[in-house]
């Protein structure tokens, strides 16, 4: 197979992150990602514009090491409280998943936090009541705690019986 050398312009999953001499098959980068501005050709000249690459590239990276750290400081003090349907003998009725912890986490008005489900380290969904702690991975670097506390939903009957 035919193979050229590519300097990436961005950030691709998989493949690299921006300032990275990769080397990738030509159609590749012929038909995606010198087309698209992904990537240019590893030739002399482009070589020269690899500092301003490597610049701009420390500079995103510090911008996001600092943001992971604020966002981290927030999920650490952050205490979560949500409910679950159970039925007879404690059986709960669905569970609660990453999903719902991210909507959770953003409906929290002033002290909302915004993250994207995927680092939630959510082994497999919570299917009963109690305190979780869970590991939120926002960084290679930098991970939190989200405490969760998942009580049972009260049923029609018992509100009314406390009222």
């Amino acid at each position: 197979m035919a193979t050229i050398n590519i300097i990436l312009r961005e950030k691709i999953n998989g493949l690299g992150a921006e300032a990275d001499v990769v080397q990738v098959r030509r159609g590749y980068a012929r038909n995606f990602l010198i087309p698209t501005g992904k990537g240019m050709e590893a030739t002399k000249a482009n070589m020269r514009h690899l500092e301003n690459l490597k610049r701009s590239r420390a500079e995103r990276e510090a911008k996001e090491f600092d943001e992971a750290q604020v966002l981290a400081a927030k999920i650490n003090k952050m205490r979560l409280k949500m409910t679950i349907a159970l039925g007879q003998g404690g059986k709960a009725f669905g569970s609660i998943t990453t999903q719902d912890l991210t909507k959770a986490m953003g409906d929290r008005g002033k002290g909302s936090v915004t993250v994207d489900r995927h680092h939630i380290e959510l082994d497999k969904p919570i299917k009963g009541t109690g305190k979780y702690e869970i590991p939120v991975k926002l960084h290679p670097e930098i991970s939190a705690k989200l405490r969760v506390e998942v009580v049972p939903e009260e049923s029609e009957e018992e509100a009314a019986a406390s009222a």
